[in-house]
């Protein structure tokens, strides 16, 4: 195994990770900056307000996007399992 195709492993890795966990993380990210805005006009400093909203509108994401992550999470697997033999040989 040559340091580029360790390389190459990392890369895709990482590639794949952050592909997975992009939609769960902006939709939280938007979901909190919406939620803070409506705290500070109203002076409402209440901790559940922000984790409420947010944890439900990632379960949708989950509903909506989860077979698309899962698809593609396991293809990266699949892909990786069957390249042992070139990558032992």
């Amino acid at each position: 195994m040559t340091p580029e195709m360790v390389t190459t492993l990392v890369q895709k890795a990482i590639e794949v990770t952050v592909l997975i966990s992009a939609p769960m993380l902006l939709v939280a990210l938007v979901v909190g900056l919406i939620v803070s805005v409506f705290q500070a006009a109203t002076q409402i400093n209440e901790m559940t307000l922000s984790f409420i909203p947010k944890l439900l509108s990632m379960i949708v994401v989950m509903v909506l996007a989860g077979p698309w992550m899962t698809e593609m999470m396991m293809d990266y697997i699949i892909r990786l399992y069957s390249s042992i033999p070139q990558l032992i040989g």
